[in-house]
């Protein structure tokens, strides 16, 4: 196994990790977004205003995207175990 293989193993894996995560981590920044603005507005600053929400649609998030995220991961696995009699030379 050369550097480049490991390299490549740590870039992929990491890059599934990202698009696993990128629908989650959006929908939290548009969350908080709107909830700071609504905040602002009508000026209450207590921080479980902006932290149940977030938790909540994070959670019906994550049931949402549960089938696919679960896809990428087995293609990611399958690919990895795949690829393993090629890394031991």
């Amino acid at each position: 196994m050369t550097i480049v293989d490991v390299t490549e193993l740590c870039r992929s894996a990491i890059m599934t990790a990202l698009i696993i995560a990128a629908p989650i981590l959006s929908v939290a920044v548009f969350i908080g977004l709107a909830i700071s603005i609504a905040q602002a507005v009508t000026q209450i600053q207590d921080q479980t205003v902006s932290i149940i929400p977030k938790i909540v649609v994070m959670l019906l998030t994550m049931l949402y995207v549960m089938p696919w995220s679960l896809g990428q991961l087995v293609e990611y696995s399958t690919r990895l175990f795949a690829g393993i009699p090629g890394y031991i030379h």
